[in-house]
């Protein structure tokens, strides 16, 4: 490749991150990837090529994502994309879910990245140009039974992204959040999603939506070589998307998310309007 990318990729020992990573390094592309386990991630990408530099971080530690930063800047010289695809997925129902579960699926899924862009922006900042992407999900626009904390999450990414994106475009910088629908990745396993630890027998129906969701393992529509492919395609656009769905199943519940607040919108506008001082 005559002019290859610099690329930042988080949560990239599995997933969709591992599949990216491994796409980006196939086509020339230089990448600096993180994992909690280095070991871990070496292993996963099966390389020691000259353009891969595996990094431990942890991602809740911002002492730990500075040094990341820090050391793919020393080595590369410049990062020109960055992926915040670090996360997981935890099911239950908010009375289920204690404090600790949910401030910890906040932790990773939401400040992870927070802390990731909050140091790469000086560089960015610097050259006038970059772009951040960030993984939510279909469920940060429209959530299903029984995820309401992963929902809550994702749609605190799709709102700080859109926010940011206004905010660093003076600069030059770019950013993107992805909301993937189901891809055929490990994300349903033990290795990326958790349950409450104290499920309450009321909550049938959230057990029902858990137990659907589990049963599509291995079955998901949607290809990660795929999705990878059109993450490195949106990275390549002068005027990248601030919102991108990828698969089908998320192009059909983002729109009937529309239609359906458009509809309670417009039924529910005269109260609405109706909360304005009298002239």
């Amino acid at each position: 490749m005559s002019n290859p990318k610099i690329w930042f990729v988080t949560g990239a020992s599995q997933g969709l991150g591992l599949t990216l990573v491994k796409r980006l390094l196939r086509e020339g592309h230089h990448v600096a990837a993180t994992s909690r386990k280095q070991a871990s991630l070496v292993q996963a990408v099966g390389t020691t090529s000259f353009a891969f530099l595996p990094l431990q971080v942890d991602l809740a530690d911002e002492a730990s994502v500075r040094q990341g930063i820090e050391q793919a800047i020393n080595t590369f010289g410049r990062l020109d994309v960055v992926v915040n695809n670090a996360g997981y997925g935890i099911g239950g129902s908010i009375e289920e879910l204690t404090d600790a579960e949910t401030r910890q699926a906040f932790d990773v899924n939401v400040f992870g990245g927070l802390n990731v862009i909050r140091q790469v922006l000086p560089y960015m900042r610097k050259a006038q140009a970059g772009h951040i992407l960030n993984i939510s999900s279909i469920a940060g626009i429209t959530p299903a039974t029984g995820w309401a904390i992963y929902a809550a999450t994702k749609f605190a990414v799709e709102g700080f992204s859109e926010a940011l994106a206004q905010d660093v475009a003076p600069f030059g910088i770019k950013v993107t959040a992805v909301a993937p629908g189901a891809f055929r990745t490990n994300f349903l396993t033990p290795e990326s999603l958790v349950f409450a630890q104290q499920p309450l027998e009321a909550y049938q129906a959230v057990r029902a939506s858990h137990e659907k969701y589990l049963a599509m393992n291995g079955a998901q529509a949607g290809d990660p070589e795929k999705a990878a492919a059109a993450i490195m395609q949106v990275a390549s656009e002068s005027n990248p998307p601030v919102h991108l769905l990828l698969g089908q199943d998320a192009y059909q519940r983002a729109t009937q998310k529309l239609e359906t607040f458009g509809r309670e919108m417009q039924a529910w506008q005269p109260l609405t309007v109706s909360t304005e001082f009298a002239e």
